[in-house]
């Protein structure tokens, strides 16, 4: 568990502190297993600061790895509940370049997407959130916020801390959605131009969006894994030299498609919840903080916006998908088509060769042709004459292909 005051400068303290006085947020996360274990304390320290604390279900909500994307509120916090769509770690190894991979890698790929919950309990001026061990979200915006943090122009606040160090090298999990996602609003009392650079969250609720809008942007890489493995898996299925063999491989990876979209869908409804509870808070008396509430209802609306192209995009792979097995099976059609169609040309060409050796093998004296010797000749030209008359006709009324 880790402990960050959140004001002009981002600060972190060695444990909870006394009292929350003067501008600025308390930022707690901790990972859910520790949050399990640590529950009493945390229950009593949000009472204490926070002015009350934990219901029991909101808890079990916390501590639930399964949970879907959901929000509940009370009169004293809200809670929301997001599940990240990310890829995981080694996943930029499986394929050669941007086109070739393999079966295999695309199962590896399905199974390293990471769809882990993190929890978001909103207070007045506490913000607890609740994740898997090691998430590398939480990581980069304790990175982030420390380089912005850091800088000379700003004053330390009214608080004893220990300042947060700065890793070297980014944790690999700052691509390009987290830029737009750290793109701090601006505050009332700042007075910096438009131009100025990213800026500190000013608010729990402000905090809260900026940390869901960089899990629905980190879709970016999980879209680039998907659309390789399943550019590779419609390659091989209209290909027309090899047999496709790697059907569970494509079932697995529509129920993969199926259940990013219920995830998302999960995602949208609770962002859409989120906005209608943020429309009933209590109209703010200065503007100031109307200003800042404005602001919140702008970046929600963002992160809503964001959700809805994630659930298009996966939608699009998704009717992709069935279109390659449409378009598959309708290749397989109008191949057995022509197959069926040439061997029933051949066959209507050899049916009356076969009448006219029917005739001649009759067993009668009188028989034309029996009994001279350019019988044969006659015969073999007359069944030779109908053959290339048949052939020529089903190929003037095109039964015949080139």
């Amino acid at each position: 568990m880790r402990f960050f005051w959140v004001n002009d400068t981002f600060t972190e303290l060695n444990e909870w502190p006394q009292t929350l006085t003067g501008p600025g947020f308390l930022w707690v996360t901790s990972g859910r297993r520790e949050f399990e274990v640590l529950q009493g304390d945390i229950q009593v320290q949000l009472q204490r600061l926070a002015g009350g604390a934990l219901v029991d279900l909101h808890i079990s909500d916390l501590l639930n790895p399964q949970l879907p994307s959901q929000f509940d509120y009370t009169s004293w916090y809200d809670l929301l509940v997001f599940r990240r769509l990310a890829a995981g770690p080694g996943t930029e190894r499986m394929f050669l370049d941007e086109e070739h991979g393999t079966a295999s890698t695309a199962r590896q790929a399905l199974a390293s997407i990471d769809t882990s919950p993190v929890g978001f309990a909103l207070f007045d001026k506490v913000l607890l959130t609740v994740h898997p061990a090691d998430c590398s979200v939480r990581d980069f915006f304790i990175h982030r916020l420390g380089q912005i943090g850091a800088s000379p122009a700003r004053q330390e606040p009214p608080v004893t801390a220990v300042p947060v160090p700065v890793p070297e090298h980014d944790d690999g999990d700052a691509h390009l959605g987290a830029a737009h996602a750290l793109e701090g609003l601006s505050d009332p009392t700042h007075t910096s131009g438009r131009g100025a650079a990213s800026r500190m969250p000013a608010s729990p609720a402000d905090m809260m969006l900026r940390v869901v809008n960089h899990m629905v942007d980190s879709y970016l890489d999980l879209r680039r894994l998907l659309t390789r493995q399943f550019g590779y898996l419609q390659h091989e299925l209209l290909s027309s030299n090899n047999r496709f063999t790697s059907w569970q491989a494509l079932l697995e990876s529509r129920n993969a498609l199926h259940l990013l979209e219920d995830t998302c869908e999960d995602q949208r409804s609770a962002m859409q919840e989120w906005i209608d509870a943020l429309d009933e808070w209590p109209t703010p008396e200065d503007k100031a903080s109307a200003r800042e509430r404005e602001l919140l209802r702008v970046r929600s609306r963002d992160v809503h916006e964001h959700i809805e192209r994630v659930l298009g995009h996966v939608r699009r792979l998704e009717s992709s998908a069935e279109s390659a097995v449409q378009m598959h099976f309708s290749a397989q059609g109008s191949r057995t088509n022509q197959i069926m169609r040439t061997l029933t040309v051949l066959t209507a060409v050899f049916l009356p060769l076969n009448l006219i050796t029917g005739i001649f093998g009759m067993n009668f004296d009188a028989l034309p042709l029996i009994h001279t010797a350019t019988g044969f000749w006659v015969a073999f030209l007359l069944m030779l004459g109908v053959a290339g008359g048949l052939v020529w006709l089903f190929w003037h009324k095109r039964y015949l292909g080139d």
